[in-house]
């Protein structure tokens, strides 16, 4: 994303997906057909925050930088630069890693 300066709106967040390892810890190599894509990402960017009933703005608890495990189906798959990258709402990302 260094080209382009995409910045989501509301609760969205832009993940880049980490790579699954290609051996299994017994030496088994798996081809890219048979391994799943990976639930486990780094956050790229934020929006502001969503909004209650109120109107008032609700801020993010994840930012730029974290590592976060998301549903198997969470997202919208984008290309942006050359980059496939994620974009989900907040609500669809189940921790922060480390």
């Amino acid at each position: 994303m260094a080209k382009t300066k995409f910045r989501p709106l509301h609760d969205r967040v832009v993940v880049r997906r980490i790579t699954a390892q290609e051996k299994t810890k017994g030496g088994i190599i798996i081809p890219d057909t048979a391994q799943e894509k990976p639930s486990e990402g780094e956050v790229i960017a934020v929006g502001p925050g969503g909004r209650d009933e109120a109107g008032k703005l609700v801020p993010m608890d994840i930012k730029a930088g974290d590592r976060v495990l998301f549903g198997k189906w969470s997202g919208t798959e984008v290309k942006i630069d050359g980059e496939d990258l994620l974009i989900m709402k907040e609500s669809d990302i189940m921790g922060v890693v480390g």
